[in-house]
């Protein structure tokens, strides 16, 4: 039976544990957290759930009173039961942990129950490839206690942390890493947010919402500068428009405790002050200490390992997924890069990963998804593309929930009409980008998705609309 090791149990670990005990492989995911990795345990379903919370509040706030509803302030209190006046953060952050260690429960049964072995420790490579081709690797757990496993393939999935400012070291307290904020029982009062990319606008939000002050530092000329300019330029003006302090081109170089406040000092000499400061300045590969570039892996200089595009390293028989590479930070891409290893080395039929079929998402409200192509490789020339935005404000499903701010917006080839790209912002997004991805991955045209029946009302009928627009220009020959 071929043997595989995992070294990391994220969801590049876990997914291709599972594929690989489905093709008879002897599996072993070597893990240290618990499965699910950061992406369950500290990142992703721990601030997706934190968000919600925030969501609701935030739906509320911004349209009762245009649909409507009627607060008043002097009903009495065992009435109020419909009245939003506040967060109890450490019981929201006890059900985000209680649901991420579910989500980490529900995983190890998965793949326990497919055939693989689950084992707590740390693992690193051992020395290059065995004359027999085999490798082996050393788990130590956390008694120090150490097992040598032989594996005829090894996967490297062991993510990332935060990255750290020398002179903003997190202390779990006031000055904290994105880890660190499911241990707050109380909501900070002023919030500084330092980084502007997408782990820093989804919490900026999701704060902001729950009623802290939020002051977001951005050393970039806007908020989220890796995202569409329009859908970015959407939220920011969504963050101001509630109150937010959105500093841009403002770079932090050091934060620190004066009693029980932060003070955080910019580039250029200004200090501005908080109860508490959260630092999301990106992250680290884990790579440190595993033995890979003995083994003959190769690092980028940051540390990420080179893969192909089946998730081959530069050692034989060695196989890397998910953060540790520096692909894609999202755990849809960690899974997709898992499985792909998995068929590729126990040669069932695979397709090479393709980042232009990938569909992401950025939780802020609204939402901000995109696919495909986007504008900036339009307007850098890497695709001939024509481009329809359609203001959800045109929207009747949009008008009748009081949702005033977003846009539906594709990028479909000229002459041919197929769709190579998308960006939706609006409430629930990530739901709205998935028949523009099915259009990406399967080469649909506009007139395919024009002619496709949408509900009415409905905020999907806005995509079918963009489709329409660029069906009939691409037939009128407009650009």
């Amino acid at each position: 039976m071929t043997r595989i090791v995992i070294i990391g149990g994220g969801p590049g670990g876990y997914e291709a544990a599972l594929a690989g005990a489905q093709l008879g492989a002897e599996v072993t995911v070597v893990d240290c957290d618990g499965l699910g990795g950061a992406s369950v345990l500290t990142d992703c379903v721990p601030s997706k759930t934190l968000i919600a919370t925030a969501e609701v509040m935030t739906t509320f706030d911004s349209s009762y009173e245009e649909l409507g509803i009627i607060i008043a302030d002097d009903t009495p209190p065992m009435e109020q039961s419909a009245r939003v006046t506040g967060v109890d953060l450490g019981k929201v952050n006890r059900r985000v942990k209680r649901l991420a260690l579910a989500q980490s429960h529900d995983i190890t049964a998965s793949v326990t129950r497919a055939g693989a072995r689950v084992l707590r420790g740390r693992g690193k490579l051992e020395g290059r490839q065995a004359a027999d081709g085999s490798r082996t690797v050393v788990v130590t757990a956390a008694d120090g206690t150490e097992e040598r496993l032989t594996a005829d393939a090894v996967l490297i999935a062991t993510g990332g942390h935060p990255r750290e400012i020398p002179d903003a070291l997190p202390d779990g307290e006031r000055i904290l890493n994105w880890t660190q904020v499911y241990d707050l029982d109380e909501l900070p009062e002023e919030l500084i947010v330092v980084g502007s990319g997408v782990t820093g606008a989804e919490f900026a939000g999701a704060y902001q919402a729950l009623g802290s002050r939020v002051t977001l530092v951005s050393s970039r000329d806007r908020v989220l500068p890796g995202e569409d300019p329009d859908a970015a330029a959407v939220l920011e003006d969504v963050f101001r428009r509630r109150g937010m302090n959105v500093m841009a081109r403002s770079r932090a170089e050091s934060a620190k405790r004066v009693g029980d406040r932060v003070e955080v000092t910019l580039a250029d000499g200004r200090v501005i002050s908080g109860t508490h400061c959260l630092m999301a300045v990106g992250a680290i590969p884990n790579t440190a200490g595993m033995g890979l570039e003995e083994a003959g892996v190769r690092l980028k200089d940051s540390g990420h390992i080179l893969t192909d595009k089946v998730s081959r390293t530069s050692a034989p028989g060695v196989y890397a997924a998910g953060d540790v590479t520096g692909v894609f930070a999202l755990a849809s891409v960690a899974a997709m890069q898992g499985r792909i290893a998995m068929y590729h080395f126990l040669g069932d039929a695979v397709q090479p990963l393709n980042l232009k079929t990938v569909s992401s998402n950025v939780f802020t409200d609204p939402e901000i998804a995109t696919v495909g192509y986007t504008q900036a490789d339009v307007d850098a020339g890497l695709i001939d593309a024509r481009v329809v935005k359609l203001p959800l404000l045109r929207n009747a499903r949009a008008k009748m929930q009081g949702i005033r701010d977003g846009f539906v917006k594709i990028f479909c080839r000229p002459g041919t009409g197929i769709v190579v790209g998308g960006c939706v912002v609006a409430p629930r997004a990530s739901e709205l980008i998935h028949p523009i991805s099915i259009a990406v991955d399967n080469n649909l045209t506009v007139e395919q998705i024009a002619n496709a029946f949408t509900v009415y009302p409905s905020l999907s009928g806005s995509i079918a609309e963009v489709a329409r627009q660029l069906a009939t220009r691409k037939v009128s020959g407009e650009s």
